[in-house]
């Protein structure tokens, strides 16, 4: 008999929202749900998404609203909202993984419009047993094998799977019990999808041949996400000593044992791009990163740049139309001053020591580097040329862009250097700090 527990893994909402397809596994969640939620007086809304793939899709929407409505008039509290994904997946991309990654895109814009903290999706036992092997077919690590959490939070939305750990035999006899009605989605039939071909054709043999083969793959998917829990607890640990704002300090990461160097560079790839790593790219790094010395790597929305010992992601930034570049800017007060010429903007701070006086800044002039620009970079220190600062202070070439800040002919602020030292003002005098802050591809600019 199969649990009525779908909210049991967090504190019960005002407003749940579950996935609803229409399908069986998913109208006998709704179901569920709507008899654990009515006496605690929560909210349910059921999240339709019309992929716009099937020429049945209107009429699964359709069945979906009107289901909904007859359990809504019996008292019920639930709700429904749909989304139509518009687009299709580019030629050559995979409709799966475009289907889900739009669904669950589509799933959170409706959760959060209707104020659902809490999502219910219904992943069941077999689900997880066929994700893992799937993964392992396509040699994926831990994180992969892990398969599906039983719950997790993104985007102030916690995603939870109450029925991971259950058999889908419990999911249909919950069916029949209830006589539900629900749709047969017709592409589960089409053996061009992967798990379709792994459910159709291999999964009856294979469950035949080890019948305790889904509880335990289940099992195993449960032994991969404690050991990717415990890698990312010691990937963090690692890079507390091998990272810092500015990037991976190769020096100390190559301290570590391999297997341990492997794994902080992936943990700090995701935590830089946002996303897992291709294999290939952490492969390809660990190689070429114990000979070369300055390269770069394409990597996912961005470039990878090793600058004396320090491994640098730089995003690529959004580009925009050319606009000319500012040549003067008035500074009385401390803000953020944006100049989109120079692709960036100016930050300017009050500070009780280290700054410029605002006196200096009331007509600046704006330039870019023409050659022969003077430097001085620290009290008693003597001016040099800008590019031999840049060369001591191990300023990247791409992070000298921006423009120079002149007062009076004399040069007020360079970008990654800062105030030159010849304007520094006296302890106690009202003062503020600058930082030039990069907001789109200097490259894209006119000059």
């Amino acid at each position: 008999m199969i649990a009525r527990k779908p909210m049991q893994e967090t504190q019960a909402p005002s407003v749940v929202g579950v996935a609803y397809s229409g399908g069986r596994d998913s109208t006998a969640l709704l179901h569920a749900t709507l008899a654990a939620a009515t006496p605690l007086g929560v909210h349910v809304v059921a999240l339709h998404v019309h992929h716009g793939l099937s020429a049945h899709a209107d009429a699964w929407l359709a069945h979906c609203h009107d289901q909904c409505a007859r359990w809504a008039r019996r008292s019920q509290p639930l709700g429904f909202a749909a989304e139509r994904l518009a687009g299709l997946p580019a030629s050559g991309d995979s409709v799966e993984a475009w289907a889900r990654e739009q669904r669950y895109l589509a799933l959170h814009r409706l959760a959060a419009a209707h104020g659902a903290t809490l999502v219910l999706l219904a992943h069941h036992r077999l689900d997880q047993a066929e994700t893992f092997l799937l993964q392992a077919l396509r040699g994926a690590g831990v994180a992969g094998l892990a398969a599906m959490p039983n719950i997790a939070r993104r985007d102030g939305i916690a995603w939870a799977r109450p029925w991971l750990d259950q058999p889908r035999e419990a999911i249909e006899a919950y069916v029949r019990r209830h006589r539900l009605r629900h749709i047969d989605d017709d592409s589960n039939t089409d053996t061009r999808h992967a798990r379709n071909r792994l459910r159709l054709q291999v999964w009856p043999a294979f469950a035949l041949a080890f019948p305790q083969a889904e509880a335990a793959l289940a099992q195993s998917a449960e032994w991969a996400q404690q050991a990717a829990a415990g890698l990312a607890e010691l990937a963090q640990m690692d890079l507390a000593s091998v990272a810092n704002d500015r990037g991976l300090n190769l020096r100390t990461w190559k301290l570590l044992t391999p297997a341990r160097r492997v794994n902080a560079l992936r943990s700090w790839l995701q935590g830089q791009v946002g996303r897992a790593a291709s294999a290939s790219l952490a492969m390809r790094l660990m190689t070429e990163l114990q000979a070369t010395r300055d390269a770069n790597w394409p990597c996912p929305d961005g470039t990878l740049r090793l600058y004396r010992g320090t491994l640098i992601y730089q995003r690529h930034l959004e580009q925009t139309l050319a606009s000319p570049r500012e040549s003067q800017l008035c500074v009385r007060r401390a803000g953020l001053y944006k100049l989109p010429g120079w692709a960036g903007q100016l930050r300017v701070q009050r500070v009780a020591c280290g700054g410029v006086p605002l006196a200096w800044l009331g007509q600046l002039e704006l330039r870019g580097r023409s050659g022969g620009e003077q430097f001085q970079a620290g009290l008693g220190r003597p001016p040099r040329g800008l590019k031999k600062q840049y060369q001591a202070a191990a300023v990247p070439p791409w992070l000298r862009d921006g423009p120079l800040f002149f007062s009076g002919g004399q040069l007020i602020f360079a970008p990654g250097l800062g105030i030159d030292a010849r304007v520094l003002c006296l302890p106690g005098q009202p003062q503020v700090s600058l930082e030039w802050q990069r907001t789109q591809a200097a490259s894209t600019q006119a000059a």
